[in-house]
């Protein structure tokens, strides 16, 4: 809950305009900080193996709380260059580990089966405090901006200490335990035979190359239809309050549209489960894709109200079917280098967004708000193509059974 308490996130945007950024500016800090996340996720994700999942989760916690302070206390395009890049330090420190600091968690109390619904259950839980926060965050701001910007730097600070004192640790050396007890037995008979024992063998956490060689062909194109969804996804959200706005519609009901599609998004997990286990991923993923497609594609057509309905009906999929690839990822990758190959994921999906901004920026401003989301369409279409060899059976990891 404190976590989520952002009171900036509505109003950030206009925060930036306040201190005198153009909206080419704006755009450049949001694919920096994206950028920088995915260039961090991978030696982040390392550090959550080896030093802990929660350690990585205070420390990305803390540095965005400081990142959030001195945007309020600090001036100059410069600075929130730095700070931007900072941010994306932290978020990188978050991701990965969390997803396996949840999954480990429940491991250790033999409940990893209800992962997905207590991963959903999370999320919406989170995006009901997110949702309340930016309406709170629209009333601190009638008092100051830097009582916005304090209050969430608070609000992340007292969640990381929190964690320190209500969560335990778990590393990568420790999660590999949680593996299989034939697994971890046949293991440690291999590293008690003598110095040939491999410290893959042993449990410790795995390098960058020995866990890149785990993944399988079918992992890959997970991965990457996985990405190319949510680089799908988080573009067209923002973008979609532009495209509103040039097909005619006030703003004031934009920000009503806007905060309908984060509830929805934020409860459609709810049903992750249910979809799991009546269609699975075989058959969410495609689905998704073609939601996404239509959706885009629907916008061309400048209707006002009918892109407000594909909207409000496409933003809740993806985090639908976000919840159950995370799961598989969970299922198929063993848990001494779970965080590891988590933040390698992320690293792939924060790279495409940012690139996603980007492409979709330049086709806004060359064919307009409404054809440059349709042109848009590709990507999903594109996802959808990949998506063949992940959804043939087989290993998801090397070495690993058939799933």
């Amino acid at each position: 809950m404190l976590a989520n308490s952002l009171f900036q996130r509505g109003v950030f945007v206009l925060y930036l305009v306040h201190q005198g950024f153009s909206a080419a500016q704006i755009a450049l800090l949001q694919t920096l900080l994206y950028i920088v996340s995915a260039l961090a996720e991978i030696p982040t994700g390392f550090i959550a193996d080896r030093v802990g999942r929660r350690a990585s989760i205070v420390i990305g916690q803390a540095l965005i709380g400081a990142c959030l302070i001195g945007q309020v206390t600090l001036s100059g395009y410069a600075a929130f260059v730095v700070l931007f890049a900072l941010q994306g330090i932290g978020m990188a420190c978050v991701s990965g580990a969390e997803t396996a600091l949840l999954y480990d968690l429940l491991r250790r109390r033999g409940a990893e089966t209800h992962y997905v619904k207590v991963k959903s259950r999370y999320a919406t839980f989170g995006a009901t405090t997110m949702a309340l926060a930016i309406a709170l965050g629209g009333s601190l701001q009638q008092v100051s901006w830097e009582l916005v910007y304090l209050a969430s730097a608070c609000a992340l600070l007292l969640a990381a200490a929190v964690l320190l004192t209500r969560v335990p640790e778990i590393r990568g050396q420790d999660a590999a335990a949680l593996d299989e007890p034939g697994e971890a037995d046949d293991e440690a008979g291999r590293s008690s035979a003598g110095p040939v024992a491999s410290p893959e063998r042993a449990g410790a956490p795995l390098s960058k190359a020995a866990v890149l060689r785990h993944l399988t062909p079918r992992l890959a194109s997970l991965v990457v239809v996985s990405a190319l969804m949510h680089a799908t996804m988080t573009p067209y959200f923002i973008f979609t309050q532009e495209t509103l706005s040039h097909q005619g519609i006030a703003t004031t009901l934009v920000s009503v549209v806007m905060a309908a599609g984060y509830l929805i998004g934020g409860f459609a997990p709810l049903l992750a489960d249910r979809a799991d286990r009546r269609l699975g991923v075989q058959l969410l993923v495609p689905l998704t894709l073609l939601v996404l497609v239509a959706a885009l594609g629907f916008t061309s057509l400048g209707l006002a109200w009918l892109t407000v309905g594909v909207f409000l009906l496409a933003v809740g999929a993806p985090d639908i079917t976000a919840v159950v690839v995370d799961n598989v990822f969970n299922e198929g990758v063993p848990s001494r280098y779970r965080a590891s190959l988590l933040s390698i994921i992320t690293f792939v999906e924060s790279l495409l967004i940012g690139c996603g901004y980007l492409v979709l920026g330049w086709l806004v401003d060359r064919a307009g708000p409404s054809h440059g989301l349709a042109w848009y369409a590709l990507v999903p279409a594109l996802a959808l193509a990949l998506s063949v060899p992940a959804l043939r059976k087989g290993t998801w990891v090397k070495g690993e059974k058939t799933g």
